[in-house]
């Protein structure tokens, strides 16, 4: 990918209006060192979500992704912690999803969320928990994820052009994060032969995103493990919807939100 693609699409993930109002944001840093920031959307503590952005393991940070996570905390009644982890391709897999790790032994939070590779390190981080027998959180909140480095399902191909999220800049990333393709199957959600025993899953795709196929099948493979799933297909929406103002987008991000609040353990 040219410098310039790089800097136009770090551009976009800023030109958006900001979020609502919190009682309280405060940033601080995790144990090790890493940048969070913690939003309050009430005085009486609500049950915490921690937050991991999207940006293909290379791009995010706490600003680029702040007025989603300030929409998920007043629109879902939580509070919600967001992780600036370390980016590729200076730090390549594992350190953004050690970062995760970190974070998630340590604030012990009823939910995990994530958009795009966010999703990815959400999901991935779980599964790390699980093996190591460490306590998981109650729900992981899936947007639009990445789950398939290899990127071997058709809609890399259909949806690849034309949509925002293009086939040649997924393939560059995954390239940044994993550099090794001989890798990527072991680092792909998707491909795991074991899903058992991860947490109830919110998984929202998008009709015209090159990941819509690769997130459908990761949805129906934890549902065959006898993961409860609740998934669903946005029609007519592109990659990253999440992060959008748009009216297009409106309705579904409510839908995402309804179904946050609902999932939530009280």
């Amino acid at each position: 990918m040219s410098d310039v693609r790089l800097l136009e699409l770090r551009a976009r993930t800023r030109e958006r209006p900001p979020g609502p109002e919190m009682v309280r944001v405060i940033d601080l840093t995790s144990p090790s060192g890493l940048r969070l920031r913690r939003y309050h959307p009430a005085e009486r503590p609500r049950p915490l979500v921690v937050y991991l952005h999207g940006g293909g393991w290379v791009f995010g940070d706490l600003e680029t992704h702040d007025r989603t996570c300030r929409r998920i905390a007043r629109e879902c009644d939580v509070e919600v912690l967001a992780v600036d982890y370390r980016l590729a391709p200076e730090n390549p897999c594992p350190a953004a999803l050690d970062d995760a790790v970190e974070v998630l032994r340590w604030t012990r939070p009823v939910a995990v969320a994530g958009d795009s590779s966010g999703g990815y390190l959400a999901t991935m981080a779980c599964m790390r928990l699980r093996d190591e027998g460490c306590a998981m959180p109650a729900l992981q909140v899936l947007l639009c994820p990445n789950t398939d480095l290899t990127l071997s399902c058709p809609s890399v191909v259909s949806k690849g052009s034309g949509f925002g999220l293009d086939a040649e800049t997924l393939e560059w990333f995954v390239a940044q994060w994993v550099p090794d393709p001989a890798l990527r199957p072991a680092a792909s959600p998707l491909l795991s032969p074991n899903l058992y025993g991860m947490p109830t899953t919110l998984l929202v795709t998008a009709e015209n995103d090159a990941l819509r196929d690769e997130g459908d099948a990761y949805a129906a493979k934890l549902a065959e493990a006898g993961v409860k799933v609740v998934h669903r297909q946005e029609p007519g929406l592109a990659h990253g919807f999440i992060q959008e103002a748009s009216p297009e987008a409106g309705p579904a991000c409510e839908r995402v939100f309804s179904d946050i609040k609902a999932l939530i353990p009280r």
